[in-house]
């Protein structure tokens, strides 16, 4: 686990509701960016936000640009959330607003296997952060999207991680067990 930001007298990764209020989860497809989201919303008892549900309308279609970046907007200008996904043209306006910025860094190999073991565990059913009608099956096309995508994305998540202002928290992380033990130490 890399963290680094120290707010209110507490390290990171300490627990301290009060202090983040609004997280931001980014990753590559398959990281566990909607488990975690799930787990530390629980934890935390903050609203969770998932960016799929934007992209997407009912039966798998996309939703346009405008649309998607005025909802991600809106889910934004709220007091207090946990928002994981992408539509990175929005992602200067969340970063500005978050106090944590948490990056599931994990390697290529372990999130096409986690795509795999979702896919055939939710086949031919919606998953809970997917719009209905979006029913999971194995998408060769999508599969070779996460596998030649992954150097661009990776770098825009650098980026990303890299220039968060130096008054918030931020987390990479690049293994599951340190994305576990950042739950637990947060009651989750």
């Amino acid at each position: 686990m890399e963290s680094s930001g120290r707010r209110g007298g507490q390290e990171a990764g300490e627990k301290d509701q009060y202090l983040m209020q609004r997280v931001m989860i980014i990753g590559q497809p398959g990281a566990g960016k909607s488990t975690l989201a799930r787990r530390l919303g629980a934890a935390l008892d903050l609203p969770v936000v998932h960016i799929d549900q934007f992209h997407w309308k009912e039966g798998w279609i996309e939703r346009d640009a405008e649309e998607r970046d005025k909802l991600c907007r809106e889910a934004h200008a709220q007091d207090a959330w946990i928002i994981e996904g992408g539509n990175s043209p929005t992602w200067r306006e969340r970063i500005a607003r978050c106090d944590t910025l948490i990056w599931i860094d994990i390697p290529v190999w372990a999130r096409l296997w986690r795509i795999c073991k979702r896919t055939i565990r939710h086949k031919g059913r919606s998953r809970a952060d997917m719009p209905a009608n979006c029913p999971e099956s194995f998408d060769m096309s999508f599969l070779k999207w996460v596998w030649t995508s992954r150097k661009q994305y990776f770098e825009m998540m650098q980026t990303a991680h890299e220039n968060v202002p130096r008054d918030k928290t931020r987390h990479r992380f690049r293994s599951l067990r340190a994305v576990n033990a950042f739950i637990k130490s947060q009651g989750g």
